[in-house]
This record gives C-alpha cells, sequence and structure tokens, in this order.
C-alpha cells in the first residue's frame, strides 16, 4: 500500500530551532557534510514560508545546475521515445529550462496561465491530506532541493527534478490538471484516513505510474515514470492491467523497486473516465462499499 512517508528524508526542527533533514544510510548524499548542510538549509527556508509570502528563492551552487542540466538533457530524450503525447503537448507550452534550475516561482508564471497551478515549497514530506487538498485550489507543494551531484539521474526521494520536470510538465495539460483539481475536491469530502489513503493508492497507480496506449504503443504519463532516467526504459516489460479503480486502490506494491504491475489506459479519455470520474465521485461510503464488497470483475470501473 502507499506510504508516502517512505518517498522522503524526515524533516524535524530541534529545540534550538536547527532544522536537520534525515538522510538514510542508503542515500548518495548522506556522507557529504556539505551536502547535508544544504539541505538543512533548504529546508529550513521552506518550513519558515508562509502562504502568501514570496516563494524562496534558491541560489544553487554549479553542481546542482549541472544535475539539472545531465537530468533535464537525458529525459528529455526519453520524453521524445516514451511519453505521451498529451505530456508533450503540455511540456511544449510550458518550455522548462534546461540550463538552469527553475525558481518555484518561475514555474508557477509559466503554469498559471496554462492551467492555473502554482508551485509552493515544501520541505519534505507533506500530510497527505494537505498535499491532494491543495490541489482544489491549484496549489501543488515542491520541494526545492537538488539530488546529490554524484549520481546525478538517479534520486531515493522526490527532489527539484521530479517535481518539476515530473509533475510540471503534466500539471501543463488542462486534461491533467482538471483530475488533480478533482482530487482536491475529493479530499475535503473524505473524513476516514482508509478513503484517503484509497484515493492516494489510486494516484499513485495513474498519475504517478500511469501509462496510455497510443497509436498501438505504450506511453507514460505518470510524473513518477516522466522524472525516473531508470524506470522511463523499464516500464514497458511491466504486467499492464487494464484501469481498475478497485485494483489500483488495494494493490500491494513496494516503492523502492521499479513497479511490476502497471495500469493502462486505451486514452486520455478513458483516463478522465474511470480515474478523473472516481475522483469527482469518490466518499467515504464508496471507498467502504469497495473494500469490504467481494472484489469487482477485473476490467475498467467507475463509481456510480
Amino acid at each position: 500500500m502507499f506510504n508516502e512517508a517512505q518517498l522522503y528524508s524526515p524533516v524535524t526542527t530541534g529545540t534550538d530551532g536547527d532544522v536537520t533533514v534525515h538522510l538514510s544510510d542508503e542515500h548518495p548524499g548522506v556522507h557529504d557534510p556539505a551536502y547535508r548542510a544544504r539541505r538543512n538549509a533548504i529546508a529550513a527556508r521552506a518550513l519558515a514560508y508562509r502562504r502568501g509570502e514570496p516563494t524562496p528563492r534558491i541560489e544553487y551552487t554549479e553542481d546542482e545546475q549541472q544535475v539539472w542540466r545531465i537530468a533535464s538533457a537525458e529525459l528529455s530524450r526519453k520524453h521524445r521515445r516514451y511519453a505521451s503525447a498529451e505530456v508533450l503537448a503540455g511540456a511544449h507550452r510550458l518550455g522548462l529550462p534546461r540550463d538552469h534550475i527553475p525558481q518555484l516561482d518561475e514555474v508557477s508564471a509559466q503554469l498559471v496561465p496554462l492551467t492555473g497551478f502554482r508551485y509552493v515549497p515544501a520541505a519534505g514530506l507533506v500530510p497527505l491530506r494537505e498535499f491532494f487538498g491543495s490541489f482544489a485550489d491549484r496549489v501543488f507543494h515542491s520541494t526545492q532541493y537538488i539530488r546529490h551531484h554524484s549520481a546525478p539521474l538517479y534520486t531515493p526521494e522526490p527532489d527539484a527534478i521530479h517535481e518539476i520536470i515530473g509533475h510540471a510538465n503534466q500539471l501543463a495539460s488542462p486534461r491533467f490538471a482538471a483530475i488533480y483539481a478533482e482530487v482536491g475536491a475529493a479530499v475535503a469530502r473524505l473524513e476516514t484516513d482508509a478513503a484517503l489513503k484509497f484515493l492516494a493508492d489510486v494516484f499513485w497507480f495513474s498519475m504517478e505510474f500511469g501509462v496510455v496506449r497510443e497509436r498501438g504503443r505504450i506511453r507514460c504519463y505518470g510524473a513518477g515514470l516522466l522524472s525516473s532516467y531508470g524506470e522511463i526504459e523499464e516500464f514497458r516489460d511491466a504486467q499492464l492491467r487494464p484501469l481498475n479503480v478497485y485494483e489500483m486502490g488495494t494493490a500491494a506494491y513496494d516503492i523502492t523497486h521499479y513497479q511490476p504491475v502497471l495500469y493502462c489506459a486505451a486514452s486520455i479519455s478513458e483516463i478522465e473516465d474511470v480515474v478523473g470520474g472516481f475522483f469527482a465521485t469518490v466518499t467515504d461510503d464508496i471507498v467502504a462499499e469497495l473494500t469490504t464488497a467481494p472484489s469487482p470483475p477485473r476490467g475498467n470501473r467507475r463509481p456510480a
């Protein structure tokens, strides 16, 4: 089941006010004091941010800029081969820079005229209700740190490359942005943690790791695939299943490995109908019915 906390290095504030990002022992930057201090400083800026204030601007180092240039160039080549036409059209309209890391207010300035979405800073993990609920106001919480320079094409946690190259290119599509907004509206209706978790898992298998068939070929539209140099090459070998809200909301999976099972839509319209339709209508009662009744038949399923 989806556990968002596993995706991020925990961030804590000590009694003296110092902010610490706790990297795992396997993190490429765990033994780099300069990187750890940098992560702490960027997280502190995000924690100090208050809605309505100017977005903190990060003065990125040359190492960080080089990581962006490498990842941006390599992912751009992957997108031309494997990304869905809807994502490519959104990316063309958004026009992210490849030679430097865009500030979050720069991303917002490009996104707002396209779909109304804007970016605000996050230090790391954002509680599910706050993260998904903000979509109703067309707000996306984004980290600002960059992966360690020793591994420019790998990160064990979402960084600015994931948040911007993955999600912003997706959010530049009005059709996908509308689905995000339905997620936000749904959160306001959901009261139970079980229903919220079910929604998060459906989001995982669609907007994070969704694939779609286009002209007889499998293309990716999920932000997790769009921002992963390794997994964007591997997703075509996954077991592909038709969209099924019950399965997507209850499937067990390991987020630390490439996903062996993905849910493939026949078209963007089917994503809107099945996934968007679920987000538009989901309630606590619907989730309770889905998770307590006998397993529905395989195939497309949209709650009544």
